[in-house]
């Protein structure tokens, strides 16, 4: 890692500092990089993977293989952000000895910094015992793959006073239990502001407004290159759906009507050479 490189440290002297946090996932060496050469702070390799990289219609068939394999190569693309990996659904379920076999994987072998772990009240003597073991963890709450296995959808959190309540009663158990930052997904704009304004630890919000402490968005939906389904919270900033396949398309035609490959794309053997075959 280079000097200037993102540590759970310098996440903390941004929260201190009112300095917005940048999350973005990646899955791949190539868009790990970019991420990196455009300053991103953290990196999620995220078990959105499933829909958006593997074709998964949701992020339920995401196995432990995978999340190492992808881990590992964004690993290799950055210098500078700080890499943070998703633990699988039910991951966190198994028995504590299994579930550091899966920690350890994703740590030692692949190369993440820090784990992604969600759930409710159930992960809090998990989280525990993980920071205890030396892994910093970030707890992720609100809405969950867990809650989308039990209701069929993702739904908004915290949309009553007494919600709140519980979700702050959640967020700080898990401060106390040692996590380094919260992930919020899908809460209403006034409850984030609360858990961001309470908590000493960053809050990094999913769908969950301005408020928190820095934002995470899915790369491929920004870069409009996942187009099966797009939430309200999500802000395009380019179409490269749209690009990539006119390249394709132009590619496709090129070859066709024989513009490609042209001399400036090709090999010549030297005169002397093809005069000897002549």
């Amino acid at each position: 890692m280079v000097s200037d490189s993102i540590t759970i440290a310098s996440l903390q002297k941004k929260k201190e500092k009112g300095e917005k946090i940048t999350v973005l996932t990646a899955h791949d060496y190539p868009f790990a990089r970019l991420a990196d050469i455009a300053g991103i702070d953290c990196i999620l390799v995220s078990d959105v993977l499933g829909q958006v990289g593997l074709g998964y219609s949701t992020t339920i068939p995401v196995s432990l293989e995978e999340m190492v394999h992808h881990t590992k190569a964004v690993c290799r693309g950055v210098s500078h952000a700080f890499v943070i990996a998703k633990m699988p659904f039910l991951e966190v379920a198994a028995p504590f000895r299994d579930i550091l076999k899966s920690v350890k994987i994703l740590v030692k072998e692949a190369g993440a910094q820090a784990l992604e772990v969600e759930g409710d009240k159930e992960i809090i003597p998990i989280v525990q015992k993980l920071v205890r073991a030396g892994i910093p963890i970030m707890p992720h709450i609100g809405a969950t793959a867990q809650d989308f296995m039990r209701t069929g959808q993702f739904q908004l959190k915290g949309k009553t006073a007494e919600a709140t309540r519980k979700l702050s009663d959640l967020a700080h158990s898990l401060q106390d239990a040692g996590a380094f930052a919260i992930m919020l997904e899908c809460v209403p704009v006034e409850t984030a502001d609360i858990l961001s304004r309470a908590l000493q630890i960053p809050v990094l919000g999913v769908g969950s407004g301005a408020e928190c402490d820095g934002q995470i968005l899915v790369m491929h939906d920004m870069l409009g290159l996942y187009e099966k389904f797009l939430p309200k919270f999500v802000k395009v900033y380019c179409d490269l759906s749209e690009e990539i396949t006119s390249a394709l398309k132009a590619f496709t035609a090129d070859v066709k009507n024989g513009k490609f490959p042209g001399s400036e794309h090709s090999y010549n053997m030297a005169v002397e050479e093809l005069e000897k075959i002549k």
